[in-house]
């Protein structure tokens, strides 16, 4: 009995493992708004937010094959400041007000019901351009991500 114990502990832990890996590999879930406007005042940038929900294979893949290479890449600190935001969700969020909200309430805010969908919004917290509203093309995906963040840049840098 103790070994069938030990070796479902050994198991669970091995599981673990690749959750914990991923997830510290991913994108970072918007806790504070107010306070990223503060940093990306301070670097003159934009912030990015991508809406996205646990059952979504297009999220998963906006993610993986975009925003979390770009948020690892030192120059991409330069250009933006990228998050995550699961809509739906109840995880608490300081909005850019300051005000307390949910994940889930700020989505609803900001209009956003489908998923995928990145919006950048300069360091007062107001939108900047069109949301990148789905997968679109995935040829030109990176495309529309540069330009969005460009004029991002564009707001931040008051140009």
């Amino acid at each position: 009995m103790r070994m069938s114990a030990a070796w479902g502990l050994i198991l669970a832990w091995a599981l673990a493992l690749p959750a914990a890996a991923g997830a510290a590999d991913g994108l970072v879930h918007a806790g504070n708004f107010q306070s990223d406007a503060r940093l990306a005042a301070k670097r003159r940038v934009p912030i990015l937010v991508v809406f996205t929900s646990p059952s979504c294979p297009y999220c998963d893949r906006v993610k993986a094959e975009y925003l979390v290479p770009m948020h690892r890449d030192p120059a991409y600190a330069k250009r933006a400041l990228i998050r995550e935001v699961t809509i739906g969700s109840s995880t608490p969020l300081v909005g850019f007000d300051g005000t307390r909200t949910t994940e889930g309430a700020f989505a609803s805010a900001q209009k956003v019901f489908m998923v995928p969908t990145v919006m950048v919004f300069d360091p007062r917290g107001t939108p900047v351009g069109e949301p990148i509203v789905g997968m679109l093309i995935p040829d030109y995906y990176f495309g529309y991500l540069e330009a969005a963040i460009d004029a991002g840049l564009a707001r931040a840098r008051g140009k």
